[in-house]
């Protein structure tokens, strides 16, 4: 009896380490048949997944056009054929502003180099008939002061060769016939000094808004280009878009330039309108003194 209860620990100690031992075994054994399982429900998903990805590999991605190269040039020759039209418009018309400008800063360097020396000789006249004869010269011929000038002297002349008196109690008259021929010369310069300059305010005033036209018709051309792709990426559209601003861009190169122009010309205009008015009553003054000493 006492054997066998020295004995029962050992025997429980054997039995828990042989329990323990099993555990593992069992584990494993549970564990096997759930690796098929997860791989079964694994295998729908990646066939799920597959058909997916496949379309996805066959749509090429969007090519652009002249991709790396699009210059200015490109631009104006894929562009449509009114947005060429509005660039080629707003070119010409900025090629004849440039060109204005070059002819009318020529024009106005020698139109006043021209007046100086005129007035300087008239200053140096000892009669009417030497005003008209210094005025009437070669070397002044075309210049508007010579010819203001010339048409008061002429007109003193034309009085006394109609047998009118000049001087005296018709003193007054012959001034005033004198002058209104000088105002019909200073009307006719008046037109050509202004000539072109319509034109440059046409240009400043309406190239901005040309260019737009052209803008909006090569976006609305852009826009339906998107509708029949049934695409929305921008690298497909973006060259239209660009093309079409170009024509916004080329009318404000027209525009700016032409403003510019027009405001400093006016400016020249004005300066020698001026200049005009005081050599008209100085040469009213020198005519007077000449009819009050009877020349």
């Amino acid at each position: 009896m006492l054997d066998n209860k020295r004995l029962t620990p050992f025997i429980a100690l054997f039995g828990a380490l042989a329990l323990m031992t099993s555990v593992p075994a069992f584990a494993q054994e549970a564990a096997a048949p759930a690796a098929p399982a997860a791989d079964a429900a694994a295998a729908p998903a990646a066939d799920a997944a597959a058909p997916a990805a496949a379309p996805a590999a066959d749509v090429a991605p969007p090519t652009i056009e002249h991709a790396g190269s699009l210059t200015v040039m490109q631009m104006f020759l894929d562009a449509q054929p009114v947005v060429k039209v509005v660039m080629i418009g707003l070119v010409l018309a900025s090629i004849l502003s440039w060109t204005l400008l070059v002819t009318k800063m020529i024009e106005f360097g020698s139109l006043n180099k021209a007046s100086d020396r005129f007035v300087e000789a008239f200053r140096g006249a000892k009669s009417i008939n030497d005003m008209g004869r210094i005025a009437m010269s070669d070397e002044f011929e075309g210049n508007p002061l010579a010819d203001m000038a010339a048409a008061a002297a002429q007109e003193v002349e034309l009085s006394r060769q109609a047998g009118l008196a000049v001087t005296g109690a018709h003193r007054e008259t012959t001034i005033h016939r004198a002058e209104a021929a000088v105002g019909a010369v200073q009307s006719n310069l008046s037109k050509r000094l202004s000539s072109g300059m319509q034109f440059l305010a046409s240009v400043g005033s309406s190239g901005p808004f040309i260019g737009l036209f052209g803008t909006v018709y090569g976006i609305m051309n852009s826009f339906i280009g998107i509708a029949n792709t049934n695409t929305t990426n921008l690298a497909v559209v973006a060259p239209g878009i660009a093309e079409a601003l170009l024509a916004t861009g080329i009318g404000l190169f027209a525009a700016i330039p032409a403003v510019i122009f027009y405001n400093y010309f006016q400016t020249r205009i004005s300066a020698y309108g001026a200049r005009t008015d005081g050599f008209v009553a100085e040469l009213m003054n020198a005519i007077s003194r000449q009819l009050d000493k009877g020349a």
